[in-house]
């Protein structure tokens, strides 16, 4: 009887950890958590007054493209000489624990490493810039299953609390011209990945979709949301107007996260898919065709996000410490694919990346 139950407590952490069945070495469950596309799923707070779309069976207003052959990402030109500009902020786990992430920045050369939060005790994440390169929205613990969202300005330092104990909320965006911010909760009542948006201050919180979804990005010129959502099944990406009209499947990649950036052009999508440990960053036309594997494979590379001339893509990947618990890294290269550099070397994990200017 005492050998089952030992067996018993060996096997059940397995069974939450994202490597579950790969041989690959495998970090801590606590690790593996950060590296979720989305926050856990729990319990929150009655949500705040809001507006809400009414419920409504899914139809694709277009339909998915074939899973056929296409022709090659559509990209700016290339050249060499083309540096890295901008900055890139980041999920910085300094205290090697989830429940003391912080939110990091450096400059895109690789310079000027800074650690933006400064309470050593509460959890930060999902980081990104504002459009102007002077602010940062990010999530962080508030209470028990409770995540809201701040905007920091990166000069003086100071915060504002943008929203007060709406939920589980992560991955907050401000839109291209300043004015609204979209994210995405835990909602209870529904039981399902909700986005919603607000204006800059937090004020008319509005759900955005009729669709569950994650890890919202805006379009390039504010008219669209690209997100992952289980909609049809198996996770893909979507895109949609604002006004929740025009939405259609954009991806048909396996095992997609969720985590994705469009190109300042419009031209190009990167997101990441793969199994556990094997995961890769993948770039496509907009409209999902001509995919095709961006990062150096090996590396099991995660959560892209385009530099704002277009020419470069930052990620996080373990390439130089695969397989160990606080192995992963900030990278960047070029669209074509060459050119890899690493921004960081710490004795803990970088991830979570997003550029701006």
């Amino acid at each position: 009887m005492k050998k089952r139950i030992w067996l018993m407590l060996g096997f059940f952490p397995l069974i939450f950890a994202c490597n579950f069945g790969v041989v690959s070495p495998t970090p801590s469950v606590n690790l593996l958590a950060t590296l979720a596309a989305s926050t856990p799923r729990a319990e929150n707070p009655a949500p705040a007054t809001l507006t809400a779309s009414p419920a409504a069976p899914f139809v694709l207003d277009t339909p998915a493209l074939p899973p056929t052959a296409a022709p090659a990402v559509s990209t700016s030109a290339i050249t060499d000489s083309t540096p890295p500009v901008g900055k890139i902020v980041f999920t910085c786990q300094i205290f090697k624990t989830q429940a003391a992430n912080q939110i990091c920045l450096i400059h895109a050369d690789g310079s000027g490493f800074r650690r933006l939060t400064t309470d050593d005790n509460r959890q930060h994440y999902y980081p990104s810039l504002a459009p102007d390169g002077k602010s940062v929205v990010y999530a962080a613990f508030t209470a028990p299953n409770v995540f809201d969202i701040y905007e920091m300005e990166i000069a003086s330092g100071d915060v504002k609390k943008l929203t007060n104990n709406f939920g589980n909320l992560n991955a907050p965006e401000i839109s291209p011209d300043g004015s609204l911010i979209i994210f995405k909760r835990w909602n209870t009542n529904l039981n399902m990945d909700v986005m919603y948006t607000m204006k800059r201050d937090g004020a008319e919180i509005t759900r955005f979709s009729r669709l569950s979804g994650w890890d919202p990005t805006w379009s390039p010129d504010g008219t669209a949301v690209l997100f992952a959502s289980n909609a049809d099944g198996d996770v893909q990406l979507y895109s949609s107007l604002l006004n929740d009209k025009n939405l259609h499947r954009i991806s048909d990649l396996p095992a997609i996260r969720g985590r994705s950036d469009w190109s300042p052009d419009g031209n190009s999508i990167v997101t990441y898919s793969g199994e556990a440990w094997h995961r890769e960053v993948y770039i496509m036309n907009a409209d999902g065709s001509g995919a095709r594997i961006l990062s150096p494979q090996g590396g099991n590379a995660q959560g892209p996000s385009f530099s704002p001339d277009g020419q470069w893509v930052t990620f996080t990947a373990y390439y130089d410490h695969y397989g160990e618990d606080h192995g992963c890294e900030i990278y960047i290269l070029r669209v074509d694919g060459s050119d890899l550099r690493r921004l960081t070397n710490n004795d803990y994990c970088d991830y979570q990346p997003r550029w701006g200017n």
